[in-house]
C-alpha cells in the first residue's frame, strides 16, 4: 500500500450530473447527482455501495460512453481504460490471445508488426503469463487467466487510468487474491492509478488507499480507508460494514 501523499490528480470529476433516456422519448432521467472526487496520480480509489446505486453509470460516464451529462470530467492522462467483471464477454472470443493484446496497438498504428509483436511479450511478462498463450483463445483459458489477458490489454497501449469494474467478483477466493496481487504490483510498477468498483468491502480493504461510497446516484461519504471503516460517518457506510464480513 502506498501510504505517501500524492498531490497530482489523473482525474478530477466536479459536480456531475449524469441523465438517461425515461420510457416516453422526452423524458430525462437523473441517475447520478452532484458527484465530485478525484483520483490521484499512484492511488486506488475504492468505489462502494449496493447494487443500482449508479457506480456503472458513474464508469461510463468516465469513459464518455454516457453522453447527457453536466458538470465536468478532467482527464489530466491519456487512454483511460476499463477491466470487466466478467473478462470471458470482454475478450473477443473468436481471437487468440495474441491477437486481442495486439490490437489496441493497430487501433493507435503508430508501431510496426515487430515493434507491436515486441510490446505484446512484454506485456505477456508483466500479466504472468507465457508465450504458449499467445496461440490460445479465450475459451481455452481459466478465468484468472482471462482476467490477465484483460488486463494486459487495457495496459498496452500505455493507459495510466484503470477502471476496474468488479474485477475479481467472477472469480474463486485464491484467483482473486492473485489478481488484486497482480494489480497493486502493476500500480507500482507502471505508475497506475484505479478507480476500483466493488461491493465486496473486504476486498476494497485489501487494496485500496481511499473510499468513495455511493447510495441512490451520490456520493454520500468518502476518506481514506481507514477513516471509512473504522470511523464511518454516515449510517448508510455503517450498515454496509455491519453485513460485510469480518475485515
Amino acid at each position: 500500500m502506498n501510504n505517501q501523499m500524492i498531490s497530482e490528480n489523473v482525474l478530477e470529476v466536479k459536480d456531475l450530473n449524469v441523465f438517461v433516456k425515461g420510457e416516453h422519448r422526452k423524458e430525462r432521467v437523473q441517475i447520478l447527482k452532484d458527484i465530485s472526487f478525484q483520483v490521484k496520480k499512484g492511488e486506488i480509489l475504492g468505489l462502494v455501495g449496493e447494487s443500482g446505486t449508479g457506480k456503472s453509470t458513474l464508469s461510463k460516464s468516465i469513459l464518455g460512453f454516457i453522453k447527457d451529462i453536466d458538470g465536468e470530467i478532467i482527464h489530466h492522462t491519456k487512454h483511460p481504460q476499463m477491466i470487466f467483471q466478467d473478462p470471458f464477454s470482454s475478450l473477443n472470443p473468436a481471437k487468440k490471445v495474441g491477437w486481442i493484446l495486439e490490437e489496441p496497438l493497430r487501433n493507435l498504428g503508430n508501431a510496426a508488426k515487430a515493434e507491436r509483436k515486441e510490446k505484446v511479450k512484454e506485456m505477456l511478462a508483466w500479466i504472468g503469463l507465457e508465450e504458449a498463450m499467445l496461440e490460445r483463445y479465450p475459451s481455452q483459458l481459466s478465468g484468472g487467466q482471462r482476467q490477465r489477458v484483460s488486463i494486459g490489454a487495457a495496459l498496452i497501449a500505455g493507459a495510466k487510468l484503470i477502471i476496474a469494474d468488479e474485477p475479481v467478483s467472477a472469480l474463486d477466493v485464491t484467483v482473486q487474491k492473485q489478481i488484486l496481487e497482480l494489480m497493486v504490483k502493476l500500480r507500482e510498477s507502471m505508475a497506475l492509478s484505479y478507480l476500483f468498483i466493488s461491493h465486496d468491502l473486504n476486498v476494497i480493504y485489501q487494496v485500496c488507499d481511499r473510499v468513495l461510497v455511493m447510495k441512490d446516484g451520490e456520493i454520500i461519504e468518502q476518506g481514506e480507508r481507514e477513516q471509512i471503516f473504522y470511523a464511518p460517518k454516515e449510517e448508510y457506510t455503517k450498515r454496509l460494514l455491519e453485513t460485510a464480513m469480518d475485515i
